[in-house]
């Protein structure tokens, strides 16, 4: 993949990883990675009246924040997929723009940021709270390798078949987003005018009425 090789973005942890975030509850993840970031994080806009809570973000080897998203309705868990909605939640991606750049460790080049590593980092963020109910719970990393897998290949060819356009507002400007719906949810990504690319997954609400904007104080979501 041009933009978001899972190779060349190791050393971000761009792949929110399932265990990380059924290990941490919500309401014990600090803001304290998010203001380290020398970028702008992005949530729902106004419009939005729900609960709001941080999730995790990534950093690379030496400590440089990468990504990190934002949650909003209720914090969703790992869903039994038997057709009932348990959760209606939406979670913004804000993905650093960087440029193809050395590792932390200098041993290597990680690959440059872009709209597709916001689609991959969305994406497999929706997986990690599904959970078929077919599956027995000892197939389910092999379900989530296999699933994840195809995510990657979907946010690698966002002109592809799988993809429909989107127009929604980011900071009151409309904005071209690639959207595309599963059995599992909803995944979207596209740009934003201040440089930073956005990702975004949820179920149990439209992300047809949705808009973003920048978060003006990303502490008030971990309260």
């Amino acid at each position: 993949m041009e933009t978001t090789s899972r190779v060349g973005a190791q050393g971000a942890s761009l792949a929110p990883g399932a265990s990380t975030a059924e290990e941490v509850p919500v309401a014990r993840r600090t803001v304290d990675g998010y203001l380290r970031a020398t970028f702008p994080w992005y949530g729902l806009d106004e419009a939005f009246t729900g609960p709001r809570w941080l999730m995790q973000v990534g950093m690379a080897a030496d400590g440089t924040v990468q990504h990190g998203s934002t949650g909003h309705g209720e914090e969703p868990s790992i869903r039994v997929d038997d057709g009932q909605e348990k959760e209606r939640f939406a979670v913004v991606v804000t993905v650093a723009s960087s440029p193809v750049r050395r590792s932390g460790d200098g041993t290597g080049v990680l690959e440059a940021t872009s709209v597709s590593s916001a689609a991959w980092l969305a994406g497999s963020g929706l997986l990690s709270s599904t959970w078929p109910a077919s599956l027995d719970h000892t197939l389910r990393d092999d379900w989530l390798d296999q699933q994840t897998e195809a995510a990657f290949e979907l946010a690698d060819d966002l002109e592809g078949p799988e993809w429909s356009a989107l127009s929604l507002p980011v900071d009151g400007v409309p904005t071209p987003f690639h959207y595309r719906e599963s059995e599992f949810g909803w995944v979207l990504a596209g740009p934003t005018q201040s440089g930073v690319h956005l990702g975004a997954y949820g179920r149990g609400m439209s992300a047809y009425g949705l808009g973003f904007s920048v978060v003006e104080d990303i502490s008030a979501y971990a309260v």
